[in-house]
């Protein structure tokens, strides 16, 4: 059952759609379904913030190991403290070289979260990419709808670069030899979604030192299309141990009232700031980077996305359109098309496919002299798979090991591409 309304009353699902006189806007529910999606959310961030609350003094008394560097408040967001991880061979009293550095956005559907759940992730990625790692955070909704959150991290990300006591790879240097900036965006889930909106902003864009890549990992891209419709875009396998052959989304019951909190009633909903899958090539940074997980509804949205820029570059590179991917149909009748990935389980354990295997669904680049668009579809994964809290919670043993050895893969990908093609 569709939740939030993307049709005009009576309107099927299917057959709603944007022109240019009617851009397809999201319509208020009734009172009682808004009333029970309030008290489901409120209820939910309440419960949640009991445990954040503990671990965050434990923290305080008992800082763990893997933790940030440094935990920076700026004027201009002094509630929204960064958290800041070198790498552990960089000595911060004896050098100030410069490092190419990640900043990361957390996910949690716009509403839940903060930034300190991503602290392994971050502290993996710092030392073993050797980059800058700066984690920002951002308000939630239904409190703060679009586009605040976006507007929250559009301030941090100045305050950052404008930030002369770290040393991230800022674009300068002589005139006769300038040198560009190594600046990239991160974001997991929701923050996937801001992770590509952000760099969308002009006040970003227009810079010198705008991102010159963005990674979306499982982002949530696309919230025009109903969270009912998405769950029929994937495959499930039931024959995998638990969570991943779980017949239900792990999603499916949030995914609605996260729709709910965030978009604003009448709000275009094929704004790219708002559903990035909307966004164009020249919108984005130079470098675009899409990794999704097979076992989930939102895979899909991030497929289409890569397939759609991936053939835009191939316009701007004057290439044939007879090479160019097939944009998949959510509403196909056909399985390959309809769903993301295969139905078979991987026989791989604990690896993603190989680069060069030749299977387009699981991943591929298109690369040209000053841009790239990568799609990764990290097999047999659910998602928040690479999350370490996620993992203590939802995983037995077997799967958190696979989830754990295919994180480690992956990040190894996008830091060989951050450092030998955007970065080089």
């Amino acid at each position: 059952m569709a939740i939030v309304s993307r049709a005009a009353p009576g309107e099927p699902l299917a057959t709603a759609s944007a022109t240019k006189d009617k851009p397809l806007t999201c319509a208020p529910p009734p009172l009682a379904k808004k009333i029970e999606f309030a008290i489901h959310m409120y209820s939910l961030q309440a419960v949640l913030s009991v445990p954040l609350w503990v671990r965050s003094w434990r923290e305080y008394f008992y800082p763990p190991t893997g933790g940030p560097d440094i935990v920076k408040a700026y004027e201009c967001r002094p509630a929204l403290p960064t958290r800041i991880f070198f790498p552990a061979d960089y000595d911060q009293g004896k050098t100030h070289t410069p490092l190419p550095t990640v900043l990361t956005i957390h996910g949690g559907g716009f509403c839940i979260g903060v930034n300190r759940d991503d602290d392994e992730y971050n502290r993996a990625l710092a030392d073993t990419q050797k980059v800058l790692v700066i984690s920002l955070n951002y308000s939630k909704s239904p409190a703060v709808p679009f586009p605040t959150a976006l507007h929250d991290l559009e301030a941090l990300y100045h305050a950052v670069v404008a930030d002369e006591s770290l040393p991230l790879a800022r674009a300068g240097g002589p005139p006769h030899a300038p040198s560009k900036s190594k600046i990239a965006v991160l974001g997991f889930s929701a923050g996937g979604n801001l992770a590509l909106a952000l760099p969308q902003l002009p006040s970003i864009r227009d810079t010198p030192n705008a991102p010159s890549a963005a990674v979306s990992v499982y982002g949530c891209l696309d919230l025009s299309r109903d969270p009912a419709a998405k769950l029929r875009n994937r495959f499930y396998k039931p024959a995998l141990p638990l969570p991943q052959g779980s017949r239900i989304d792990s999603l499916a019951s949030l995914a609605p009232v996260f729709d709910w909190s965030y978009i604003p009633y009448g709000h275009d909903l094929t704004d790219p700031l708002l559903s990035p899958a909307y966004a164009s090539l020249s919108d984005l940074p130079p470098h675009v980077y899409l990794v999704a997980a097979e076992l989930d509804m939102l895979a899909h949205e991030s497929w289409r996305l890569a397939c759609r820029l991936g053939n835009e570059a191939r316009r701007l590179q004057q290439k044939p359109t007879a090479g160019d991917r097939e944009v998949p149909d959510p509403d196909s009748k056909v399985d390959r098309v309809k769903c993301v990935g295969k139905r078979a389980s991987s026989k791989r354990k604990g690896a993603l496919e190989p680069a060069d295997g030749g299977d387009d669904r699981y991943g591929w680049a298109e690369t040209w002299a000053g841009g790239s668009v990568n799609w990764l579809l990290v097999p047999d994964a659910i998602h928040g798979f690479d999350n370490f809290n996620i993992r203590q919670v939802m995983g037995g043993e077997e799967s958190m090991l696979d989830a754990e050895m295919k994180t480690k893969a992956y990040v190894e990908r996008i830091g060989a591409w951050l450092h030998n093609v955007v970065w080089k």
